[in-house]
């Protein structure tokens, strides 16, 4: 049963990549003036916004199912201490999503130059990143060398449409246009949804999913 039960766990690791994709495809349609291309994902939930309620709720079970994941990764991690850290880093992500401190709406932002809640909207950014980074690398340490290569790949792609959709922050805040900004900060997220289905795969694979006594199969993980 605790095979099974691992497997389980680490097929949520797909599913929540899923639910994140479709959230980000049924949210924005309830909203006719949202733009997907040029408004950001953050603006979904902003204060004001009418889609707040529908993305707060809808956002929970890609929380809990990543958490599962990252449980998974931990049971799966015998012996590997590098692709435990990895489950661990996974669990802190999902622990510190549980909440977002939520943005104003960018026309509210021009009039008041935003609050307290915005600036910790932009710290809980910064910590995600972070979190992205020190688990895409603790997992490309964990496993082979191909997973290696995709993730510096990964990594260099993220970098690259994080700083384009960081520079359009300050144009957020002034209420000014932002064209194709929804498109790079959806492709960074996408990139990092990709790579944890990837993850889930490649350890369901290698069958690193092992109680104790059947570690000795740890090893071909970090081959």
């Amino acid at each position: 049963m605790r095979p099974t039960l691992t497997r389980i766990f680490l097929v949520c690791g797909v599913l929540s990549s899923l639910h994140y994709v479709l959230l980000n495809i049924f949210v924005p349609l309830q909203w006719p003036e949202y733009s997907i291309v040029d408004q950001t994902v953050s603006e979904l939930s902003a204060i004001g916004a009418p889609t707040r309620s529908l993305w707060v709720g809808a956002v929970v079970p890609y929380v809990v199912l990543f958490a599962a994941f990252g449980w998974g990764v931990v049971r799966s991690a015998v012996g590997n201490r590098r692709l435990h850290i990895v489950g661990v880093l996974i669990l802190i992500y999902a622990a510190f999503n549980l909440y977002w401190p939520p943005m104003h709406l960018r026309e509210s932002l021009a009039v008041s130059g935003g609050t307290l809640t915005d600036t910790l909207h932009l710290v809980w950014a910064g910590v995600t990143v972070l979190l992205f980074v020190l688990i895409m690398g603790f997992g490309a340490a964990a496993l082979g060398k191909r997973f290696r290569l995709y993730t510096i790949a990964s990594l260099l792609t993220l970098l690259s449409f994080g700083i384009l959709t960081a520079l359009a922050a300050p144009r957020v805040q002034a209420n000014l246009p932002t064209p194709w900004a929804g498109v790079y900060e959806r492709i960074n997220t996408g990139v990092f949804l990709l790579w944890i289905g990837v993850l889930a795969a490649v350890i369901l694979r290698n069958r690193n999913i092992q109680t104790p006594e059947t570690d000795s199969r740890t090893a071909a993980m970090e081959a």
